[in-house]
């Protein structure tokens, strides 16, 4: 084992170090390489505008120019973007006074948590009237995600498409099974509170009511009390359309108590781990998509599992 002389003096790495080319590229990344890949058949700033236009990026003028890919979700303001990028820095490297990009960090390439990125449809986009300079960024873009893919796939030991397929399979399957049990236990503790609100209310307005039916339902003691009447009445509706009745007794606020701990527990219990569960289900469906589009096998579906993922990841917090 070696030995550190100067430990004092020894540096640790943060995380962008740690996890270096398994992180997917960023916004700023992204546009950065599209800027780069317009930048050459430039001719003055104008025309470099009209460039990242042309490649799909939107422009937005104010105080700080501001660009956004059709990726991404916001803006972002060109004066964050590094010292290569600002006005100054475009406009010298149109002129060629700057001709050498500032060197990036070395990246780990080995590292296990590497995960691929979803390929591009480049045909698809550039019938929706992308540039040419976006296809230089999308081909770019897809030979990495590639390379990811094949480094995901090595490093999982698929040995095999199917054997993918496979995996694939099994951590849908769970990851849907999980899920329903969530959304079945979230409509029940939805009904429980419903049903405590409405046994709560009943029980308040139960002696109301008995005098009411008493005075054989008289119509000024009805305008005196008109607000609990009608929550009395409102409470026993909802238990005659949940089943509730001489056969089938209400529970105790007790057990539904005991009930709604119980679920909820289970419930934390379906959430732990599973965070990671769908991270690893889209890394794996995104190796399988890319791989069938690579070997041409396969209906390509899972781009639509894909996309509804995004829709119902935060549809479930605690």
């Amino acid at each position: 084992m070696s030995i550190i002389e100067k430990p004092g003096l020894s540096k640790g790495y943060n995380r962008a170090e740690y996890l270096g080319e398994s992180k997917p590229p960023t916004v700023r990344e992204q546009l950065r390489g599209v800027m780069d890949s317009v930048l050459p058949a430039c001719k003055d700033f104008e025309s470099f505008l009209a460039a990242l236009q042309e490649a799909g990026a939107e422009v937005k003028h104010g105080k700080q120019l501001s660009f956004k890919l059709p990726s991404a979700k916001r803006f972002t303001r060109q004066d964050t973007l590094g010292d290569n990028y600002s006005f100054e820095a475009i406009l010298e490297r149109i002129s060629g006074k700057r001709t050498g990009l500032l060197k990036e960090k070395p990246h780990a390439t080995t590292n296990s948590s590497v995960a691929p990125n979803l390929l591009i449809d480049i045909d698809a986009k550039l019938r929706e009237g992308k540039g040419a300079g976006f296809e230089y960024w999308a081909r770019h873009f897809n030979l990495k995600a590639m390379s990811q893919t094949l480094i995901f796939i090595q490093e999982n030991g698929f040995e095999s498409y199917e054997a993918l397929a496979e995996a694939t399979n099994a951590i849908c399957s769970d990851y849907n099974q999980r899920l329903e049990k969530i959304r079945t236990a979230d409509k029940r503790l939805a009904e429980i509170q419903q049903l405590q609100k409405h046994i709560k209310v009943y029980g308040q307005t139960r002696e109301t009511y008995t005098k009411y039916r008493k005075s054989g339902y008289n119509k000024d003691f009805y305008e005196t009390c008109r607000a609990d009447i009608t929550l009395h009445e409102a409470a026993k509706k909802y238990f005659d359309s949940h089943g509730y009745g001489r056969d089938n007794k209400l529970p105790s606020m007790q057990s539904l108590k005991q009930e709604y701990a119980t679920l909820l527990a289970e419930k934390k219990k379906l959430y732990s781990g599973y965070k990671e569960l769908n991270e690893r289900r889209k890394d794996l469906l995104a190796a399988k998509c890319n791989a069938e589009r690579i070997l041409g096998i396969g209906k390509i579906s899972s781009e639509k599992e894909m996309s509804r993922t995004h829709q119902r990841n935060d549809s479930h917090s605690l």
